[in-house]
């Protein structure tokens, strides 16, 4: 590979680490071709882009990055996941296949300059989706409205249970 090559394959890998929310390292040696082609179209299907490299350029690449918190992972045959919305997905995705398949190992990873380790992405696994925390926060949102306007209706209506109290005891004395 030409020097001019190997320096545009850098530039592409850093801008994607640069705005990707979450990088997770993977070592997929020992996987056939039909089960990495499994694996990248389950990660497609999700907005997940699974890019191999050589070490030395995802090393260059994640110079001056977040990446670089995790440069140390890229040994032996090395492959990231890089999410640039939901950093939950990849997780989600590379764990369960990681159980279906022994053969895949996650390294490491890294969100919002914080290093994560295997049982931290394990940990991120478990999360909801995205879209289900939306809506979680959503329904939080328009409840309390709600239940304040049912607190405010309630005030009239216990005062007029209190006046037909006191009517009621009037007219039966």
């Amino acid at each position: 590979m030409k020097i001019e090559e190997k320096k545009k394959i850098v530039e592409d890998l850093r801008n994607k680490f640069s705005s990707s929310k979450v990088v997770i390292v993977t070592d997929y040696k020992g996987l056939d071709v039909a089960t990495l082609n499994d694996l990248r179209c389950r990660l497609r299907k999700s907005d997940i882009e699974y890019q191999v490299a050589k070490n030395t350029l995802f090393v260059k690449a994640s110079e001056e990055t977040d990446v670089a918190l995790i440069k140390d992972n890229f040994k032996g045959p090395s492959a990231v996941a890089l999410s640039y919305d939901d950093p939950v997905a990849p997780a989600k995705i590379l764990v369960q296949f990681a159980k279906d398949n022994d053969k895949l190992e996650i390294k490491a990873g890294v969100m919002n300059g914080r290093l994560l380790d295997l049982n931290e992405i394990k940990e991120l696994s478990a999360l909801p989706s995205r879209e289900i925390l939306i809506a979680q926060i959503l329904s939080a949102i328009n409840g309390v409205p709600t239940g304040f306007v049912r607190a405010l209706n309630n005030i009239p209506q216990k005062f007029l249970n209190l006046l037909q109290a006191l009517k009621d005891q009037k007219e039966a004395a």
